[in-house]
């Protein structure tokens, strides 16, 4: 990928088989993070963005300890109850968290009224500077559009905000899009196999290519490691996450937004 070793791969996992976990759609195997680590290093990637996940709830005590064992290096994304201890939030964030997420996909994510959960948790993510991301479909798009409006507080869409090889180019669910890219929002390219596609996932790339260009330099990379969506023995090549993005940029675009570390998580 990247022969400098500072690259930024925005979307990981990290598991602990012993750890409590809600069931859900698949069963947590260990997945440590000096594994990750190992394979990003790799390919130039040095920096992670832990993704809390979501069949552990609001328990980030696995994320904390990973990023408390190279304290600086990588960052993470929590989920949060209604009720936000601030003192916590502040031993996050010297840990290096930068945000929280809303998962309205998963069988074990949000609840059916996220309007309350976002305000609840609005207010101390404004005043930490920290965003929101959504793991949300297109159909989720407008409601997160209202939300944000005059929020204080930056939107970042995972996994390419759900447009998949089935949203159709005059779907209603671009315009919300174009009008949380008009709002400042960013947007996630990972997760390319819940879309629809298989490797090497050509035909995502006008959907891609449209969404680089409403975004502009609001674009992150994540591999989506370890790729909970397959068996543990039949994981993707992680070199094979980043090509999409190659494909949409150029190689030069592509390391561009690689390398640099994006202003959402410093």
């Amino acid at each position: 990928m990247i022969e400098t070793g500072e690259g930024w791969d925005c979307h990981v996992h990290v598991f602990d088989r012993s750890a409590a976990a809600s069931g859900g759609h698949y069963q947590p195997v260990d997945r440590p993070l000096v594994q990750i680590e190992a394979m990003a290093e790799q390919h130039g990637v040095h920096h992670l963005v832990l993704v809390q996940p979501s069949v552990y709830g609001a328990d980030n005590s696995l994320l904390l300890r990973a990023l408390g064992a190279t304290p600086g290096r990588h960052r993470g994304l929590v989920v949060l109850g209604d009720q936000c201890d601030e003192a916590e939030l502040d031993a996050m964030h010297v840990c290096g968290v930068r945000g929280a997420r809303l998962n309205l996909v998963s069988p074990v994510g949000e609840g059916a009224d996220v309007a309350a959960r976002f305000s609840a948790i609005a207010p101390s993510l404004r005043r930490r500077g920290w965003h929101m991301q959504w793991y949300a479909r297109p159909a989720h798009l407008p409601e997160i559009d209202r939300l944000h409006r005059g929020s204080g507080v930056t939107c970042v869409l995972d996994h390419v905000a759900g447009f998949g090889v089935g949203v159709a180019a005059h779907d209603p669910a671009w315009e919300s899009l174009i009008a949380l890219a008009r709002q400042g929002a960013w947007i996630k390219l990972s997760g390319w196999y819940r879309l629809g596609a298989s490797e090497p996932y050509a035909e995502l790339m006008p959907q891609v290519r449209r969404v680089c260009d409403l975004f502009g330099e609001r674009i992150v990379w994540g591999s989506d490691w370890p790729h909970t969506l397959f068996a543990p023995d039949s994981i993707p090549n992680y070199g094979s996450t980043w090509q999409p993005l190659v494909e949409a940029l150029g190689r030069e675009g592509a390391e561009r937004i690689l390398r640099r570390i994006p202003s959402i998580y410093v």
